[in-house]
């Protein structure tokens, strides 16, 4: 196995975790470190991007 295999993948089609690629690239959000993270990938998602849009409402202020 290679280092990547070891990282988990989350599958935006059907909702599945996995470790390694499994998935299309267009299909799959990672790497995560552990399969705990890899199922909180939209939250992860979804927290980011309120992150970036506070920092671009500074950034224009």
């Amino acid at each position: 196995m290679t280092d990547e295999d070891h990282l988990w993948y989350y599958n935006v089609e059907d909702g599945t975790v996995t470790q390694g690629k499994a998935a299309s690239s267009m299909t799959r959000m990672g790497p995560y470190p552990d399969r705990a993270s890899a199922e909180k990938a939209l939250q992860i998602a979804a927290e980011r991007n309120k992150a970036a849009d506070r920092a671009d409402e500074e950034w224009n202020s």
